[in-house]
C-alpha cells in the first residue's frame, strides 16, 4: 500500500518549481502510508505534478520505484494497492510489444491505460486507487476499486485540480477552501462516517466505489469532470445459480474461496492475519495455514472489558490451526487514544471499533507488513445479528400499516427506559419503535447515531436554515433501491454491501493499517466471491435466525464447530463506561465549552442532557456523545 498525491495546474500559475513544492508537501504529509520510498514527477511544461509514498510489497528493489511511466513516458502513474491478476495482464501486453522494466504490479497501469479508456479497468482484479496522466492528450484519469478498499478524495481550486489518498495531503494546498459541508456533517451525525461522494468540506468528494473520473485539461478549465462507475453490484436476475441445490454451490464456492485466499498471498515481505476467534478471520486464517509450508502469523487483541475481549476464542482457533498466534492485550488510556484518532482520521469518523483496529494494527506491523482479514463476510453471508431483527420486521410488513403502529406503540410504552447499549432490551426497544415505518426507514432508525427525531431536537434553527431541503436519509433509501426487489435480509444485506463496508469498514481498516504502514487485505471481497455470493438464494445464508448457513456447510471442516455457534460480539470498545469514568470530565468540558457552542450546529441543552443522562445511568448515550466529542475535537484540529 502507499500514498498518492498529484496536482494540476491549469491556469493558477503555480509555475514548475512552486509546483513540485506542493506536491512534495502533499506526497509528505503522508509518509506513515509509505515509509520505505518516495517519488515525485513533474511534467516538462509544469502543467502535472504526481507524488508517491511506497510500501514495498512486491519487488523491493529501486525499479519498483513511482511515479512510473511506460516506454516514452507519455503515460505517468501514481498507484495505491495491489492488482493480483498483473502477471496475466503483463504478459498480454509484453505480447502487443509492450516493453517493462519492474516485476510491480503497478508498471502495468500505464501501459494497459495508454488510450485512457476507462473500461479497461473491468480488466484489474484488485484493489487499488490511481491517478494516471497522459501528457500528450493532457487528461488525467482517476480511479477506485469497487470495494472503496483504497479511498480517493479530490478538489477543485482557483485554476487548479487535485486528488490525494487521505484529505490532509489536499488541505495544505495553498488557496484551499475548507468550508465545511453543512450535508455531510449531518450524513455523518446520522451514520457515524461521511459517505462517498460526499466530503466533510464543500470543495471536497470522494470517488464512490468502482468509479472513475476522467478530467480533460488540453483547453485548460476542464468544465465538470466525468465521473461514473465501471461496476456496480445491484438487483441481479435470478440466475440458473439459484436453482442448484445446496450441495452443488458448496462445490462452487470452496474452490473460488481458496483461491481468493492463495493470490492474496503473493508478497515479497513477511505476512499474516488478523484473528478473532469468529466465523469470517477463522476461516481466512484455515485457508491460509492449508497453502502455507509454515505455521502462519496470526495476530488477535484483548481488553480488560470481557464483553468487548474475544482474545479467549482467536487463541482456541490458533491453538485448532497450529498458527504461531501473537495475543496483544492493552488497557487504552481513551484520552490519550483520541487526538491520535482524530489526526489520522482527517475526516470526522466515529466507529469506536477504529480504536482496536488502530492497535491490533500497531502491534502486528512489528511482526509483519501483510494482513489478511475477514472483511465482507457478514455483508455476503447475511451475518450480522441486526439481520435477524430485519427478517422479523418483514414478517410485521405483512400486517396493515396502522396495526403494525399500534404493536410497536403498544410494546415501546411498556419497556423501560435507562438501558446499556449492548444489551438485548434496548435493541428491542429499537425494533418495537420503528415497525411502523417502511422497510428502509426502519433500518435506518435501528442503526442511526442520531435519529431523525434526534437530530430535530439537537440542531439549531441556524443549522437547520443552512441544510435546506438536503435529507440525509436518502442516502440509504438510494441504496436500498438499488438492490431491487430482493427478500428483506438480502436487499438489506446488499445495501450494506454498497454502504456501510466501503464507507464505514474499508475507510477504518485503511486509515488504522495504513497509519502504522500495514496492508490489509480481504479474500471474501474478491470478485468471484462477491458474485457467487450474491447470487446464492437466502435460504443458503440465513436460516432460522442464523445467518453464514453456506460458510457452516462448506468449511466447517476447517474450524470447530463452535466457532459457527457462538454470538457474534463485535470489534468494540467501553464507550458507555468511559464516559461515565475517564472520559466524562473530557467530554463536559469539550461539548459544552463556548468556542463548541459558537460554531452554531447544536443546542447545548439538548447536548447537555444526553451528557447528564449517561453520567446519571438514565439513558445510554455513548455512540451519539462519542460522534460528538469526535466531530468536535475534528474540528480544533483541522478546521480551527
Amino acid at each position: 500500500m502507499c500514498g498518492i498525491a498529484g496536482i494540476v495546474d491549469y491556469g493558477a500559475g503555480f509555475g514548475r518549481e512552486r509546483l513540485t513544492q506542493i506536491v512534495l508537501t502533499m506526497r509528505d504529509t503522508m509518509v506513515h502510508r509509505g515509509p520505505d520510498d518516495a517519488g515525485v514527477w513533474v511534467d516538462e511544461s509544469g502543467m502535472c505534478a504526481l507524488g508517491h509514498r511506497r510500501l514495498s510489497i512486491i519487488d523491493l528493489s529501486p525499479d519498483g520505484r513511482q511515479p512510473m511511466g511506460n516506454d516514452n513516458g507519455s503515460v505517468q502513474v501514481t498507484f495505491n494497492g495491489e492488482i493480483y491478476n498483473f502477471q496475466a495482464l503483463r504478459e498480454r501486453l509484453q505480447a502487443r510489444g509492450h516493453r517493462f522494466r519492474s516485476r510491480t504490479d503497478s508498471e502495468v497501469l500505464p501501459h494497459l491505460f495508454d488510450s485512457m479508456d476507462p473500461a479497461r479497468l473491468t480488466e484489474l482484479d484488485g484493489m487499488f486507487s490511481f491517478g494516471l496522466w497522459h501528457g500528450a492528450q493532457r487528461r488525467l484519469l482517476l480511479a477506485i476499486d469497487p470495494f472503496g478498499k483504497k479511498p480517493l478524495y479530490y478538489c477543485r481550486g482557483r485554476a487548479w485540480f487535485a486528488f490525494a489518498s487521505e484529505l490532509r495531503a489536499l488541505s495544505c494546498i495553498p488557496g484551499f477552501d475548507a468550508s465545511v459541508d453543512r450535508e455531510a456533517l449531518a450524513l455523518y451525525l446520522l451514520l457515524q462516517y461521511v459517505p462517498a461522494p460526499w466530503g466533510i468540506y464543500t470543495s471536497v468528494r470522494k470517488l464512490v466505489p468502482g468509479a472513475y473520473l476522467l478530467a480533460d485539461f488540453s483547453n485548460g478549465d476542464p468544465g465538470e469532470p466525468r465521473v461514473a462507475r465501471y461496476v456496480t453490484y445491484e438487483a441481479n436476475e435470478p440466475s440458473s445459480l439459484r436453482q442448484k441445490p445446496l450441495d452443488r454451490q458448496v462445490e462452487e464456492l470452496r474452490p473460488i474461496v481458496v483461491e481468493a485466499v492463495r493470490k492474496r498471498l503473493i508478497s515479497d515481505v513477511p505476512l499474516g492475519a488478523f484473528l478473532s476467534g469468529g466465523v469470517d478471520s477463522s476461516l481466512v486464517a484455515a485457508l491460509m495455514q492449508q497453502q502455507a509450508e509454515q505455521p502462519v502469523r496470526t495476530f488477535s487483541i484483548g481488553f480488560d472489558a470481557p464483553q468487548y475481549d474475544e482474545s479467549r476464542y482467536a487463541r482456541r482457533v490458533a491453538e485448532h490451526l497450529g498458527t504461531r498466534h501473537e495475543e496483544f492485550h492493552i488497557q487504552p488510556r481513551a484520552a490519550d487514544v483520541l487526538p491520535r484518532l482524530v489526526w489520522h482520521y482527517d475526516e470526522p469518523f466515529a466507529d469506536a471499533s477504529a480504536i482496536p483496529t488502530y492497535f491490533l494494527s500497531e502491534l502486528t506491523r512489528r511482526h509483519v507488513t501483510v494482513a489478511l482479514s475477514g472483511d465482507g463476510g457478514d455483508e455476503l453471508f447475511a451475518g450480522y445479528d441486526r439481520y435477524r431483527a430485519v427478517a422479523w420486521g418483514a414478517r410485521f410488513d405483512r400486517l396493515p400499516a396502522p396495526l403494525r403502529k399500534l404493536a410497536g406503540a403498544a410494546f415501546w410504552q411498556g419497556l423501560p427506559g435507562g438501558v446499556r447499549y449492548k444489551s438485548r432490551l434496548r435493541r428491542f426497544k429499537r425494533f418495537t419503535a420503528a415497525l411502523a415505518r417502511s422497510p428502509a426507514r426502519r433500518y435506518l432508525e435501528w442503526i442511526a447515531v442520531f435519529n431523525e427525531a434526534r437530530r430535530a431536537e439537537l440542531y439549531t434553527e441556524q443549522f437547520i436554515g443552512r441544510l435546506g431541503d438536503s435529507d440525509p436519509q436518502g442516502f440509504l433509501e438510494r441504496a436500498w433501491r438499488r438492490a431491487g426487489p430482493r427478500d428483506a435480509v438480502s436487499q438489506v444485506a446488499l445495501a450494506d454491501l454498497v454502504t456501510y463496508l466501503p464507507c464505514d469498514l474499508m475507510t477504518k481498516v485503511d486509515i488504522a493499517s495504513m497509519a502504522h504502514g500495514l496492508e490489509c487485505r480481504q479474500p471474501f471481497l474478491d470478485h468471484r466471491v462477491v458474485e457467487l455470493a450474491l447470487e446464492m438464494p437466502v435460504r443458503f445464508k440465513y436460516r432460522r435466525g442464523r445467518g453464514k448457513r453456506i460458510l457452516r456447510e462448506t468449511f466447517g471442516d476447517l474450524v470447530p464447530p463452535w466457532v459457527f455457534r457462538r454470538p457474534k460480539m463485535g470489534f468494540g470498545v467501553p464507550l458507555d463506561r468511559w464516559f461515565r469514568h475517564e472520559l466524562r470530565e473530557l467530554a463536559y468540558d469539550v461539548l459544552l465549552a463556548s468556542r463548541t457552542a459558537a460554531r452554531g450546529y447544536f443546542r447545548q441543552p439538548v447536548v447537555r442532557r444526553l451528557l447528564d443522562e449517561h453520567v446519571e445511568g438514565r439513558g445510554d448515550h455513548s455512540q451519539r456523545i462519542w460522534a460528538l466529542l469526535v466531530l468536535e475535537l475534528w474540528m480544533r484540529e483541522w478546521v480551527d
